[in-house]
């Protein structure tokens, strides 16, 4: 989100503490780059919506300072996620969940930032972790778990080709995040990123490198229809 701090006193211009009511999903504080004083004050601003607040890529340094004024705030180390008021849900349909999938280890961060985020929203996440196409075998194993979500997140770095393979597997919308995994030419992500946009499985779409964040909306968005 975008706050602008005023010249004179320290207010905080938050604009959309009813986004939950008007769109679904809940405003995200991105912690860095910003003081606990600032995040305190966005927080408090975003309470007065009806929905879940968050703040994302957080340590427990921002956990510890949240936690004095709000009690009921929890942290999802894993995820790096902080939820301040649980507020409402929209939970999916009985019986739906998404898949979240991870070729290593290694990207199971950017893997918690989405599954959490889904799993604030209301709804059922399966992991599917380190089932990359270096052994493919391991990936095959889960395909009744793989066939029967209603949408799949795939993290990858180093050329990304899972997001490709899982595409050819299922028929629901995949969404590849390209992670910054992987050796020098990994190039931090760009090269995966630039193979799932090249993907031959058309239903497959990309996020940002590392967004778990937006990886975890679209794919409750999904979920819940």
């Amino acid at each position: 989100m975008k706050t602008n701090k005023q010249s004179h006193g320290s207010h905080f211009h938050c604009a959309e503490p009813e986004r939950f009511s008007r769109q679904g999903f809940p405003e995200a504080v991105y912690a860095p780059g910003k003081t606990v004083t600032q995040i305190l004050a966005i927080c408090r601003a975003l309470q007065k919506g009806s929905g879940p607040v968050m703040i994302t890529r957080a340590d427990k340094i921002v956990f510890t300072a949240i936690k004095k004024q709000f009690r009921t705030a929890r942290y999802y180390a894993d995820a790096r996620i902080i939820v301040v008021h649980p507020g409402k849900t929209m939970p999916a349909p009985r019986g739906n969940y998404l898949c979240v999938v991870t070729a290593g280890t290694t990207d199971i961060p950017v893997a918690e930032e989405a599954a959490v985020t889904a799993e604030i929203m209301g709804h059922t996440v399966t992991r599917l972790y380190d089932v990359g196409v270096a052994g493919v075998h391991r990936l095959l194993n889960h395909a009744a778990v793989l066939h029967g979500a209603s949408c799949v997140v795939v993290c990858a770095g180093m050329e990304g080709a899972l997001a490709s393979v899982v595409g050819g597997l299922v028929g629901c919308p995949v969404v590849g995040v390209p992670t910054s995994v992987g050796y020098g030419t990994a190039f931090q992500g760009v090269t995966a990123l630039l193979s799932m946009l090249n993907s031959c499985a058309p239903n497959v779409s990309v996020v940002n490198i590392d967004d778990g964040f937006g990886a975890g909306i679209i794919a409750a968005l999904i979920n819940g229809r």
